[in-house]
Formats: structure tokens, C-alpha cells, sequence
């Protein structure tokens, strides 16, 4: 049974997203929302992240909307400390809100960025450590999660790991049911 799942996908500038209130953020937050009920539902427990800009810090906004009414945690394991330093004060601020409601926050390296293979070790553990994951990502582009994904399908060959995804087309759809329920935006 799957009780971890990590979630990753598109940083926010990768979907040309520069504000929270950009309407595209609601409708990946409902298909993480969907994916995430039906996680739970099958006996999901926990949701990893590194607490990325993007679809990673947005579904840890879903995770503390989802608990009110399911027993889902989250943990954020970013790859050092201060990640957030070069990033708006926004998404600076949305990061801080997710780490002081996380129930589980820790670092993989202390101090600050020294190189990639910080993300190589913070991408490794996440795996180790989960079940299965989600990736909000288009194969034929895709970005600086490709990364993660390599190393996820190698997690798929040599132990019993599922990876889900969330795409396009998948977006797609629920924008089509999303007009339908509001056809006035």
C-alpha cells in the first residue's frame, strides 16, 4: 500500500506564473487536489516535498486545506538552507507560511547552496523515502523536473515505485469542467 507520496513539478516561472492570484494556479491546486483526495482515500498518509516554488509549495497549500478533513501530513525536505534567499517576497513568504504549518521540516545539507549535487541528494532521498510520487509535468517539456523524473522511472525498474502525473491534458479537461461550473470567468 502506497503511504508516501512525493510531489513535484513546474517551478511557477516554468508555467510563466508570476502571482498567486494568476487563475492557472486554482486549476493546478484542484487537480493536486484530486490526485491528492484519491491518495488519501487509498491510504496515503504523507506528502514529500522539497518546498520549490511551484507546484510543490502549492501542494502543501492543498495538503493544509485537505487536513481539516482527512489525516494527511506533509514534510518539506528542501536540498540546503535558505532556498527561498533569491526568490520574491511572496513566494518567500507562502514558503515560511508551509514550513511553520509542515509537520515535519529538515534539511539534507545544513548551510547554504554549494551545488547540484545538493539537488541530486535532496531528489534521492525523496525517493527513498516515498512510496510513489506525482510530477505536474509535460514529457515532451520538461523542464527542471526532468531530473527528478529520470530518477523516479529508475525507482519504477528497481522497486515496487508508481509514479502519477499530472499533464497538459489533464489541465486541459479541468479548465473545460471548470467553465462549465463557472461560465462567467
Amino acid at each position: 500500500m502506497e503511504k508516501v507520496m512525493t510531489i513535484t513539478g513546474y517551478k511557477s516561472y516554468e508555467l510563466n506564473i508570476r502571482t498567486s492570484q494568476d487563475i492557472r494556479v486554482d486549476i493546478i491546486k484542484y487537480a493536486l487536489k484530486q490526485s491528492i483526495t484519491a491518495f488519501v482515500e487509498n491510504g496515503g498518509e504523507w506528502i514529500l516535498t522539497s518546498g520549490q516554488i511551484g507546484v510543490e509549495i502549492w501542494a502543501c497549500q492543498v495538503v493544509q486545506e485537505l487536513s481539516k478533513d482527512y489525516p494527511i501530513k506533509y514534510a518539506i525536505i528542501p536540498p540546503f538552507e535558505n532556498q527561498q534567499d533569491r526568490w520574491s517576497e511572496s513566494d518567500q513568504q507562502d514558503y515560511q507560511q508551509i514550513i511553520e504549518q509542515a509537520d515535519f521540516y529538515d534539511v539534507i545539507y545544513k548551510g547554504k547552496y554549494k551545488g547540484a549535487y545538493q539537488y541530486t541528494a535532496k531528489d534521492h532521498w525523496l525517493l527513498n523515502k516515498s512510496d510513489c510520487c506525482l510530477i505536474l509535468t509535460d514529457e515532451q517539456y520538461p523542464g527542471s523536473v526532468h531530473y527528478f523524473l529520470n530518477k523516479a522511472k529508475e525507482q519504477v525498474v528497481e522497486q515496487n515505485f508508481s509514479i502519477y502525473y499530472i499533464t497538459p491534458f489533464d489541465l486541459e479537461e479541468i479548465v473545460r469542467q471548470w467553465q462549465e461550473i463557472n461560465p462567467e470567468q
